[in-house]
Formats: structure tokens, sequence, C-alpha cells
């Protein structure tokens, strides 16, 4: 303990600082403040006394300020605290000299006040009497400026601030108080700052105001080290004068009503009140924190310290470190040790230097000074990036990042040459624990070695037990505290096949790129040169930064390689510098780099693609890609969740290595069937699946959907670069045969006539920007104009139909033997590209079938072949050969393309019944008849549910149905009752379409404010257990009802209370429940009844039902339209179910439901012309040869039950 003679300060940070408390005193309680303050009596005290008896320790306090709030005013010095002695004892700042004074009050009154004055190395405190704990002013000795002599045994004590009044009982006791404060005060003693406080440490832990109760203002309170200070104001906190202090290690923390909370001890008990409930927690874990600071023992952090390396922390080098953990063999500071905590203890068995005093056996402290800081983090933290280390400022989510990594994860540590061959590991710990390499046992455990492994011998079965029998204990005592380590996770996930494995080598390239600001938004705009600007770039050890110049050390930025989510490539010339690429980071952020040189671009994109791409992915980096990154996607199976996906975009073919897959799987996206994207999630429909992409950022998932559409949609002029079907026939020559084969065979001069150019080119340009998306539809657009797109898109196709063959092809016409010329076109078509190749069959089987019905449309082979031959030869029209060529290719069909005769005849068949349909429905039904192609919305109408379905006559609402769900690959559950819905918008009303119901007179009857919709029928399921309770299927009851009349226009009416009864037959209504006549009655096969009511008509409750009749009698055209309401959603229900199960025989839902699906999907939908979609007939080959025949002798036999 240093002597007060010597000059130096003591620190008040030392557990000395208090006087040593009279065990055997009897406590007294007296006023906090003096009475110089002005406080005044308020009869609540603000504490508890021990005793019974309690003083007044309050006199005056009229001068404190009414009312205060908290602040916090910058800390102006620092003065480190020594550590305690290792014994517990308290330690005592010895006192230079104590005595009674008279004090006379600033105010200048007569009457002095006698004190009792005690003054140690660093404090001038004044108390009411010699046995009181709590002084009643405190003043540092740094802040007494001057000391003199007034007078009459009279002696003032000057501050910054203010001066204090001192009266002796003699001259000679005067003299002698002077004389000691001047020896304490003189200019020989070191001075500090000022504006030294106090409490000078800078890490107080809590300052503000507190209200203590009994006062009518607050006190300015500071928790500091193992201490709390009161003071009047927070002015006179900065300049370090206050009441008193409180030894935290005599406290106790505990928690009252709302905010009030106490602070005990066994002389007084502070009764604060915080100014909310949150500032009373911090408060609270405040002074608990202190508490513990109090009782801290420094006994084993000295010994702990003793090790150089263990005085900085090791995460954050931060000074002093208290905490550790045991099993890791390293030592942190105060807020590391939080985030240690958040690890759990199967990773980090967080202990106190200074607390945990019974954890810490000799063994482990020596553990501890062996391995110490540096040597553990030579392990722990080989590989850390300059950019990633902690700092002692280090913000909590720095911390909480960083720690998890280095512990957690593994990221940083140093891998051991045996790393992922866990025989050789464990072979190597059970031999290393037998010597003193405590370090290399570390390695070994934290690189997956098992602490419990079989060490091959019965008596020492484990490495603690071979460690024990060599006389190892402090490899004992590293394995002990590591039983149930959980062992680092790294990212890398890596299959051993070597006996010894090495660590993969990290991927490095360095050098100068242009780099933009970073954004967070697409790129939309050219950049230019200016808006560059060049920097040394280096990607080493996971970690890609950017520097001003090659010679600075310091980073500009960088981005960790685990960060990266997508790599794009720029087309060239794209920005200012010709090559450039980009970068997006999962923090929404893009980062552009350019360069002039393409190889340079090329490594770099390679080197960066290398770093962050996993192993499962790694055959994606063999592409050429332009795009290349993570996503996530649903599969159809499994909607709920979602998967992470690898994707690699190269021009039109999308790679994706999935989750769940195995290898490498490529979607052609200029083969898709659909392409839809709905806010963040893109639809990619192919023939058998369907992928679901999602946005997790929306910043590279705009990327990517961009990206994609442009590469499904046409890349280019050829052939080979447009939008194509799965025969690799371009989608718009599919569907402008498609077209013309329903709507146009029998139109006269197909081919020949002009189209209007205006709809033409619009329609053609449609094609181009998205083939995809455009329908031909009858009505919409006519037969001229899309017979004249087909030829105009075969003239301006870049290289032509024939390719660079086209003279070969023209030449083979001067060929005068006719099989010489058929094997010579023969093999000029087997060299012809694939897409080529299929264009050109599917054409010309079109064109066969066009002349076959030339009694029609009066287009024979050689009108056929003079149309034709220049348009697909790109030529003037002057040479010949070309229409000679088209002539022979269309002549001899059947043999040049190798065509089944009997497939022919059988689409020759299906063309002449489709015909002949449209022939007999025109009359009937009108113009509308022939749409064939209706337009069908998934669960919601939008665009992106739209499925445009071929309606054959006799498809039923469960065919079309499972169409729709086939086509978007949704798995059907048992409990899913899937129905095809007629909805009328206007009339806000919907009907569940009977599963055996026809769909095409459903078609031919919608209006325009009408659509068909596939969703879930969830009343279904209600519906099918109240019919199964029923006995009999009637039902009778009141509804309100109201009859749809018209009065000049106008709707009228209104709900009227009504009585109903339905039976087998029938649907009747009476005025009530009393009447014996019905006074309407209705078939019930004559009802069509939908779910809802129109809100204009202001239905009295929200269950409705609307029926409309309509009669089939030609003498009596009766047309009427109602409407019922029902109480509750029940009574609705079971209404709708009896008249479906009346209407329907009972059969409201197949019995066997998946069984239904299975047959409706035997019969293919779909039957194809070669290779272009047409309406099919139904059933078996058989049954379509009968099914013509019977339309021939009877065209209306077939219609019979539409």
């Amino acid at each position: 303990m240093d002597k007060c003679g010597n000059g130096d300060p003591l620190d008040m940070a030392d557990k000395s600082s208090f006087l040593l408390v009279p065990g055997q005193s009897k406590p007294r309680y007296n006023s906090l403040c003096s009475d110089d303050e002005l406080l005044e009596d308020e009869g609540d005290l603000g504490y508890e006394p021990v005793p019974d008896k309690r003083d007044l320790w309050i006199e005056d306090y009229s001068s404190l300020p009414s009312s205060q709030n908290s602040i916090c005013l910058p800390i102006t010095g620092q003065v480190l605290a020594r550590p305690p002695k290792a014994d517990s004892a308290p330690q005592l700042t010895p006192v230079i000299k104590m005595g009674w004074l008279d004090k006379n009050p600033p105010q200048g009154s007569l009457i002095y006040q006698r004190r009792w004055v005690k003054l140690d190395a660093d404090y001038l405190r004044y108390f009411d009497n010699e046995k009181d704990i709590y002084s009643k002013r405190i003043i540092p000795t740094s802040s007494i400026t001057g000391v003199a002599n007034v007078g009459d045994q009279k002696f003032e004590v000057v501050t910054h601030n203010r001066t204090f009044l001192f009266r002796a009982e003699s001259d000679s006791e005067r003299n002698e108080w002077v004389s000691v404060l001047q020896d304490m005060t003189g200019p020989a003693r070191t001075r500090v700052s000022r504006e030294l406080t106090l409490n000078p440490l800078v890490t107080c832990e809590m300052k503000g105001y507190l209200e203590l109760r009994g006062l009518r203002s607050k006190l300015y309170t500071v928790v500091c080290g193992d201490k709390v200070f009161l003071y009047k104001n927070a002015e006179d906190y900065k300049l370090g004068i206050g009441i008193t202090s409180i030894d935290m290690n005599v406290g106790n923390v505990k928690d009252m009503d709302r905010r009030a909370f106490d602070l005990t001890t066994p002389y007084r008990i502070f009764s604060f009140v915080a100014e909310t409930d949150q500032l009373k927690d911090q408060w609270m874990e405040a002074m608990r924190n202190s508490i513990a600071e109090a009782l801290s023992n420094y006994e084993v952090a000295e010994k702990i310290w003793g090790e150089p390396a263990n005085q900085k922390c090791a995460d954050c080098d931060a000074t002093k470190p208290e905490w550790a953990a045991i099993n890791l063999c390293v030592v942190f500071c105060k807020r590391c040790a939080g985030e240690h905590r958040g690890l759990g203890p199967s990773i980090s068995k967080v202990r106190s230097l200074k607390m945990d005093k019974k954890v810490w056996t000799d063994d482990l402290i020596q553990l501890f000074l062996l391995v110490g800081n540096d040597r553990a983090n030579h392990f722990w933290a080989a590989n850390v990036p300059p950019s990633e280390a902690l700092s002692a400022c280090s913000s909590s989510e720095e911390r909480r990042r960083f720690i998890t990594a280095k512990y957690r994860e593994g990221k940083y540590r140093r891998y051991h040459a045996l790393f992922g061959n866990q025989k050789e590991l464990d072979n190597a710990l059970c031999i290393n624990v037998q010597s003193n390499d405590v370090c290399e046992t570390l390695a070994l455990v934290f690189c997956g070695a098992d602490v419990n492994c079989d060490t091959g011998n019965p008596d020492l079965s484990s490495p603690a037990a071979l460690a024990m029998h060599h006389g190892q204990n402090l490899q004992v005592e590293f394995l002990t505290q590591n039983r149930n380590t959980e062992i680092p996770r790294s990212e890398v996930k890596i299959a051993v096949h070597a006996e010894h494995y090495m660590a993969p080598p990290s991927i490095t390239h360095n050098g100068f790129l242009f780099k933009t600001a970073s954004m967070a938004r697409p790129i939309t705009e050219r950049k230019n040169k200016e808006e560059f600007s060049r920097r040394w770039c280096v990607l080493n050890d996971g970690n890609f930064n950017y520097y001003e110049s090659d010679k600075i050390a310091t980073p500009n930025g960088g981005l960790k390689m685990r960060e990266i989510v997508c790599l794009a490539v720029s087309p060239p010339e794209t920005h200012g510098y010709d090559h450039s690429f980009e970068i997006y980071s999962d923090a929404e952020r893009l980062y552009l780099f350019g360069t002039d040189n393409p190889e340079t671009m090329r490594e770099w994109v390679k080197s960066i693609a290398k770093s962050f791409i996993p192993a499962c992915a790694e055959d994606l980096l063999q592409k050429d890609f332009e795009r290349i990154g993570r996503l996530r996607y649903k599969d159809p199976l499994n909607l709920e969740s979602s998967k992470v996906g690898w994707f690699c975009l190269v021009a039109s073919t999308l790679h994706v290595c999935l989750e769940d897959g195995h290898g490498q799987e490529t979607i052609h996206l200029q083969k898709l069937l659909e392409l839809s994207r709905d806010n963040e999630v893109l639809v990619l429909v192919e023939r058998g699946r369907t992928l679901y992409i999602e946005g997790e950022r929306k910043l590279d998932f705009y990327g990517w959907a961009s990206a994609i559409e442009r590469a499904a949609g046409s890349s280019g002029d050829t052939l080979s670069q447009q939008q194509l079907t799965e025969a690799d026939i371009p989608v718009i020559v599919e569907r402008c045969i498609h077209y013309i084969t329903q709507y146009g065979l029998t139109s006269e001069g197909i081919y020949r006539k002009s189209g209007v150019n205006s709809k033409i080119a619009a329609l053609l340009e449609a094609f181009r920007r998205d083939a995809r998306s455009v329908w031909l539809k009858e009505g919409e657009q006519q037969v001229d104009d899309v017979s004249n797109v087909l030829k105009r898109f075969f003239r301006d196709i870049e290289e032509g139909l024939f390719s660079q063959q086209a003279h070969n092809w023209l030449s083979t016409t001067a060929v005068s033997d006719e099989s010489r010329r058929i094997s010579q076109y023969q093999l000029l078509f087997n060299n012809l590209p694939r897409v080529n190749k299929a264009t050109l069959r599917t054409l010309v089987n079109h064109l066969y079938c066009v002349q076959r019905f030339s009694e029609m449309n009066q287009m024979n082979l050689h009108n056929l072949a003079i149309v034709f031959g220049p348009t697909l030869f790109q030529t003037d029209g002057k040479d010949y050969n070309a229409g000679r060529v088209v002539e022979d290719l269309i002549q001899h069909y059947i043999t040049i393309f190798h065509v089944n005769e009997q497939q022919l005849k059988t689409q020759l068949d299906e063309i002449t019944y489709i015909i002949k349909l449209r022939d007999n429905l025109n009359p009937k039904t009108g113009p509308a008849s022939g749409d064939f192609i209706c337009t069908v919305y998934l669960e919601e109408k939008k665009e992106t549910a739209e499925q445009h379905v071929k309606i054959p006559a006799a498809m039923t609402a469960a065919e079309l149905t499972f169409e729709i769900l086939d086509r978007r690959k949704i798995t059907v559950k048992e409990k899913d009752y899937w129905c095809c819905f007629e909805v009328n918008e206007k009339e806000e009303i919907e009907r569940p379409l009977h599963y055996q119901e026809r769909v095409l007179p459903i078609l031919h009857s919608l209006g325009t404010d009408s659509h068909l919709l596939v969703k879930k029928n969830y009343s279904m399921e209600a519906m099918l257990v109240y019919l199964a309770s029923k006995v009999d299927v009637t039902k009778h009851g009141m509804l309100k009802f109201r009859e749809e009349k018209s009065l000049l226009g106008l709707t009228t009416g209104s709900f009227n209370d009504r009585y109903f009864m339905l039976n087998q037959t029938s649907f009747r209504l009476y005025k009530d429940v009393r009447s014996n006549r019905a006074e309407k009655e209705w078939p019930v096969k004559c009802l069509k009844v939908y779910q809802g009511i129109k809100k204009k008509l202001r239905p009295p409750t929200c269950w409705g039902l609307t029926v409309a009749y309509g009669s089939d009698k030609t003498e009596k055209q009766e047309k009427q339209q109602w409407y019922l309401c029902c109480d509750t959603q029940t009574e609705m229900r079971e209404w709708f179910a009896t008249f479906l199960s009346i209407q329907h025989a009972g059969l409201l839902w197949p019995a066997e439901w998946v069984k239904s699906r299975a047959a409706s999907r035997s019969a293919p939908l779909d039957t194809r012309l070669g290779n272009v979609s047409l309406i099919p007939l139904r059933g078996t080959e058989n049954e379509m040869r009968n099914s013509v025949a019977a339309f021939t002798a009877d065209p209306l036999s077939l219609l019979g039950n539409l």
C-alpha cells in the first residue's frame, strides 16, 4: 500500500477507497446532503433504516432544481484501478487527518454546524458524526485549488466553483489542517485535469438522474466499477464534487412496484425511482454488475494474465480480459463473453476469471498459461482477413458475426493435414495425448478427432486414459473440458478419397480493374468511362478486396465470397469499358467492374466463380456462362418449402444443380411451354415438369428474371434462334399452321390472297417479341393475315429454310430421273440442321394437306408451288426451279419424308371431320361456334393463370380440370375437390360444373362477362357429409325470396319470406308454411343454381343463391331469374347440395376420384397432325373411324348429347 508521504495519488477505483466500517458500532441514519445544500425535511426520507429509529438525513434542499432529466456528459479523464491483493480482506485508504470542525454554509449564515471531517489522499469528506458511513459532502483533493487562513481559527478550502469555510477549535488545530491540505494540493503533487470527476473511470456502467424517494427533485447517479456515486446535479458530477459514494460489496438490489427499486446495504436502504420501466431494468442490471465487480476476486485473473498473450482479448484485443472459454483455451473481454454465451455451452464454456474461482483448478490455470491466446489463435484465427478482424470498438453485431464464424463454423481455423479423414485423426490424437503438445491436441480435436474414440487398448480405452497413464495432466484437463464439445461445422462439405487429405488451396488472383460505385438498383443505363475508377483488386482467402492502388495496404472496400449470390457477364461494349461483369451480394448491392482486355475479364470471372460456387455445382464452372449464382426454388410436389439451387445461364440454355437432384439438369428456355413472372416468382413450365424460381433478394432476382426472359425469347434471326416447340419447330410456324388447319383450309385462295399490311406487321412483331404469349383466335385474327405472317416469316428468316445448301436444292431439279431426284432430296434433307429439318417436314406436311382440299380452297399443287417457291428460297420469282423444288416436295411428300400412310390417312380424316363439324355447327350457333380453343384460368383470373385449352365436343368438366392440373403439374390429394367453375363477374355468381357435364355447350352459352375457372371446391366435403346423412333427397324451409322484375328498364322488387319445397321433380314456392297451394312451381331439371347474389340487390344476408330457369319448349320461350337468401352458410350449402343431388341422380362426386383421373389421362386430349396439335376425336382408332362414318350418315347424331 502506498504511503501518504510519497506524494503519489491513490486510485479511487481501488477497493481501499472507503474507510473501514466499525464492526460493532450501532448504525446511525443521517442526511446524505449537507446543510449548505438547503435541503428540507419531507417526512418520507427515501430509505428504510435497519433499526426502528431513524434520523433526518435531508436538512435543506431548496436550492436543488425541481426537475432534471438524465444526461450523458463526456468523460474527461481516466485513472486505472489497481487490482486488489490476493486476500479478500478489504484494503483501506489511510486517513491522513480527521477531527471535528465547524462548517459555515455558503449562504453566509452566522451559525456554524459541527461536522466530523476526514482527509485521505483522494478526498476531503465531512459527516454528521464520527460513526456515519455515508458522507454529506465529498471533495476530491484534485479539485482543491487553494487553502488559506482567514481569521480566528478559520480557514477556507477553494475549489474550481466554490469555497468551503471551516473553523477549528484553536489556531494550532487550524494551522495543522491548513498545512496538511496545502501539502496534499501543492505544485509538487502530480495534478490531473481540472475537469476530473469524482468517478474518473471511462468505463462507467451507467449514469443519469434517479429520483430518491422523499425528495422533490432527482439526484445525478453514477454506477462505476464497484461503487455507486450520488451528485446534486450533472454539473457537480463534471466538477467532481459529490454527496456520497456507496460501496457495492455490501449492497443488494431488489425490485419493487412499478418503476421503483431498492439498493439495500447494512446501513441504509436507498429507494430509487426510474423514469421508465426500461430504464429501471437497465439501472438494476448496472448495479448488479457493480456488485459482481465488488465481490470479484483477482487472484485467478492475475495468474492467467501472467501469460502476456492473455492480457488482451483473443477476439478483439481489448485489454485485461476477465472471461474465458475453458474448453477453447481462449481469454476474452466482457463484450465478447456475451457473444460466446450465445453460442451455447456445447461450443463455448464461458467462465469468469474473477467470480468462478472454484472452476479454476491448478491444472486448468496451467493449461491456459501453456496455450495462451497467441498459440490458440494460431489455430483459431489462422486465416482471418483484415477486413473481418475485430477491434475493441466493434459493434455487438460485428462481434456476433465474427465469433460465430470463428468458433461455430471454424471459418478461420488452420486445417490439420488429416482433416476429413476420421480414422487418421483419431489415431493421431491417441498418439499425441501421450506427449505434452496440447496445441497439437487442440488442432486435432477441433478438426474432427473424437475425444472419446476407441484407442484399441482395453485397459486404456480412451485418449484421456492414455494421457493420464503417461502423466500428461494438462492433456487430461483439455480432453475433459471437451468431452461433449460440438466440433465446428465447415460450410464446405468435402468428400475425402485419399488416405491423407490436404485442405484445398484458396483461389488467389490480383490485378487492376475499373470499378463504379456500388448501387442498390439494377443498371439500366450505359456507364461511361468517366464513371469508373481504377482500383487494385485482390482475391485471396475467400475475400475480394479493392484498393486505391497496389501500394496501399488498407482496402477501400470488399466482399466475402460467401456473400456473393450472383455473377453476371455483360455483353461486349455494354459500358464504357468494352468488357464488364457484375457482382451481386446478399446485402442487395451490385458491384460493376470493367476492363478493355477480354482475357483479363475472363480470368477474373473464372476466379471469382470458383471462389463462391460450391463443389456440388463445380460442373457449372466449365460453361461459358453469362450469369451464374444461387437461387431458391420450389418443386410442384412440395410447394410449402423452398430449396437452394445453383443456376448457370448459357445462351438460351439454363443449367441447374438442384439441392434434391443428382448431377446437372438442363432447361432449354426457347422450348418452354410457359414462362411467367408473378411478383417474386418465375414459373418455368416444360413438358413433364414445372419449376418455381423464387426471389429471395429483389436485386439479383430481377437480373435473373430479365436474363431468362430474354434467353427464352427469339435470340436472333435464324430458325434455330427462334422460340421452339418440343419438336424443334418455331412457335410462330406451329401456331400459324395450327390456326389455318382449323379455320382456313376451306378458305378460297389461301396463301394467295393478301391480308391487311398493318395487321400482318403487328402480328409478326408480336411473334418476334414473344411468340409463346401469342394465341391466335378466330374473330381476333383473319385467315389471310395469318397466312401472310407465315409467308413473310419464311421470306425474312436469315439463311432461309434451306440454310447454306439452297443452291444444291435448286440444282437437283435438273436431274431428270425421278427416283434419283427423290434420293437427292432425301440426302439434302438429312444434311439440314435439326431445326430446319423439323420445320421443313412440318411445312410440307401442311401444304400437302392444303392441296388435298383444293376443291374447296382452289390451291392445288401447282398454285402452292408458285406461292411458296420464291418465299422459301427467298428469290424474286424468276427462278422457276424454286417452284419445282416445292412442287416435288409436296408431290413426293410420303416418299421423301418416309411418312406412315396410315397416320397420314388418320390426319386427313380428322381434318375432314373438323370441316364438316364447323359447317354443321355454324348455322345453329353462329360464328362463335368454331371457337374450339378457350381460355381457362387456374384459381384466379389473371394473365399469369391463363391456360389455353382445345375443347373437344365430348370433353367433360372433370377432363378439363385434369388437363389444367396436369399442365401445371399439381398433385391432387385425397381430400382435394378440384372443380371447374362457371363464373359470371357481372352477376357476381359462380357455379361448379358437375364432373360429367359437357364443357362445349357451356362455352357457347357464356357471355362476355363469364369465364371458366379451375379451383378447389371447399364446400364439397361438407355437402357430401350432409347428403350421406339424409334418408331421402328432399328439402323444405323458409327462405328470403326476390324475383327479377324490370320496370322501364329498372330492376325492382325486394326480398320477402317464402316457404319452399324441393323434391325429385319440382321446386315449389308457397306464400307461407300454412299454404296448401303453391304460388309457383318449376321443374328441377330446368334450373341452374349459382352461388352468390350481386351486391347491388342489397341481399339481407351474405349467403345466397341465384336461380336461373330456362324452358326448352319452342312454343314458350320462358327465361326467369330469381334470388334466394339463407340465414346461415350451412343452410345455403344444404339447399345447394340438394339441388345438385336431384339434378344428377345423387352422383355429386365420383367415388374414386384418383382412378377417374387416371382413366381420363389414358385418353390423350392432344393428338397431333404430324407435329401440329389438332382438335382430336376421342377414343380408339376404330372408334374414330366409326365416328367419321356416322358423321357422314347423320352429321347431327354426334351432337345429340351436347
